[in-house]
């Protein structure tokens, strides 16, 4: 290693520390809870040793709220210790490999948890799976052995031969197994729930990847986190994972209601909430009075993720709440890109802001040029230590000068502040002209009678493609009123050919558009 490149490293490294120290990752005034720390997530995985070191420094301290029930740190760590050594003498081994599919919940925890301290790996899959899908990822990711919630239990009849069934249910709460010799890791699945997703693996050993986030959010130890977006998703899941290594409760909010996540901020005094846009948006559009009448000041961050934060969305926020908004960018293969804190939002509305501390962000033109002036679109590369090595099925993303493509196209502005103009795949061509729907989508969504809107591509005999755009309305609007809107604020040939008024957009379980299913609609 050279000087320069080692005092560099050393310098990010110190930061990082820094980060840690701030929040209360870490606590250098211990070294043997340092230590302790650094042996729990390397042995047991970020789940599973971040419940372990916050039941020594925390025990009593509330772990999880669910519906009526509630557990500490203590009895969370007593408890997956013994379903552990249940599902040991029922005979699975360190290595196996777990699936979990089920709502939010502490049987959930309790899973991911058991199946670190076995040393298993632990497939997270989509409670939005149909039977098919189901089937296609237990035999890829060779899963023996599924945690299958009691109401998806209708799946259970066309799984692969030799699947074991789990249960959470009758453990010895005396029973714990020694450490395993290390960490089974993880595996998230990409978005979508037409075709089969893709399995990216992850292992989290080092306690610095937390800094990623603490750089940038100020999250602290003790805090109250809110999670309304799923656990089997990246972005609810790197969240209840710094939670977890944070000692903070963590509140799950389960099947998605915008009047009771709004009451749950409320009476739990929330720091934090986790939620996608479409998440956001409802909150915000519930009664005024509901809205003003339920007090917030608890709230410190809306961490928002998983889909594009519309500008308009994300200043209507601020005004409702105040300057707490914090724009998540990542992807399931790379982890964290950039986020934007609530002073990135108020200079640059729409911005993914910048990398946090250890991540590094680049532009690529499609022949491989370094892109280092503003405004320029390429692809975004990503540098982050946390980013998968290839997806369990085989294949991997591009890389380009140690980066991996998220896949999607971006620029920078005149302040480093990164903007997302869309997937490299989304991009429509147009009698000729290239568009990308976000930037359309972000100006309908400024429109004030246009409560969500969507722009895909269809087939047409003259241009090849045209566009359409699907409206939820929430005023009287008409088609040529929404061309003639989009005409005047963008070039003319980004006005969608097709207006299309729906009563509600099709969405993933993770609250993406579903283009596929919207392309169905037309």
């Amino acid at each position: 290693m050279n000087p320069t490149h080692w005092i560099r490293t050393a310098g990010t490294s110190a930061r990082q520390i820094r980060a840690m120290q701030r929040a209360g990752l870490i606590d250098l005034r211990r070294p043997d809870q340092v230590v302790q720390t650094a042996r729990a997530m390397r042995i047991l995985g970020p789940i599973a040793g971040g419940i372990r070191t916050a039941a020594r420094r925390s025990p009593d301290r509330i772990a999880v709220v669910h519906d009526d029930r509630q557990v500490s740190y203590r009895e969370l760590d007593e408890r997956t210790d013994a379903i552990a050594a249940r599902w040991h003498a029922e005979g699975l081994r360190a290595r196996d490999t777990i699936g979990v599919l089920g709502p939010d919940g502490l049987r959930l925890v309790e899973t991911m948890a058991a199946a670190a301290k076995l040393g298993c790996k632990l497939v997270l899959l989509n409670t939005g799976f149909g039977a098919a899908q189901l089937r296609d990822v237990l035999v890829r990711e060779q899963v023996g052995a599924l945690a299958l919630d009691p109401s998806l239990t209708a799946l259970a009849a066309d799984l692969p031969d030799g699947i074991t069934l789990l249960d959470t249910e009758g453990a010895d709460t005396t029973s714990r197994l020694p450490d395993p010799a290390e960490q089974g890791g993880f595996v998230l699945l990409t978005g979508g729930t037409t075709g089969t997703p893709k399995g990216a693996p992850r292992r989290v050993e080092s306690p610095l990847a937390g800094a990623q986030f603490v750089d940038r959010v100020p999250l602290r130890r003790g805090q109250t986190v809110l999670l309304c977006a799923p656990l089997f998703h990246g972005t609810a899941l790197s969240q209840f994972i710094l939670a977890l290594n944070l000692g903070s409760t963590i509140v799950l909010h389960g099947r998605f209601d915008a009047a009771r996540a709004l009451a749950q901020i409320a009476e739990h005094r929330a720091d934090m909430v986790v939620l996608v846009p479409t998440m956001l948006r409802r909150i915000l559009d519930l009664d005024p009075e509901v809205l003003s009448a339920t007090d917030t000041e608890s709230l410190r961050i809306i961490f928002t993720a998983g889909a594009a934060l519309p500008s308009s969305l994300g200043t209507r926020a601020i005004e409702v709440f105040g300057p707490v908004i914090y724009n998540f960018y990542g992807c399931t293969e790379t982890g964290t890109a950039t986020i934007a804190t609530p002073q990135d939002w108020l200079a640059a509305p729409g911005t993914v802001g910048k990398a946090p501390v250890g991540i590094s962000v680049a532009l690529y033109t499609e022949d491989g040029t370094h892109i280092t002036e503003p405004e320029v679109v390429g692809t975004v590369y990503v540098g982050n230590s946390i980013a998968f090595n290839g997806y369990s099925g085989g294949g991997s993303k591009q890389v380009r000068g140690g980066l991996m493509s998220t896949g999607d196209l971006g620029h920078f502005d005149s302040g480093g502040r990164l903007f997302i103009d869309g997937r490299d795949d989304d991009m429509i061509v147009s009698g000729g002209e290239n568009v990308f729907p976000g930037e359309i989508e972000d100006l309908l969504y400024r429109h004030p009678a246009i409560t969500e809107a969507a722009v895909v591509g269809v087939g047409d005999e003259e241009f090849g493609q045209r566009l359409a755009a699907f409206i939820v309305r929430g005023a009287e609007l008409d088609a040529d009123a929404v061309r003639a809107y989009v005409k005047t604020h963008l070039a003319r040939f980004k006005a969608p050919r097709d207006v299309v008024f729906v009563d509600e957009l099709p969405r993933t379980p993770t609250g993406k558009i579903d283009r596929r299913g919207i392309a169905a609609l037309s």
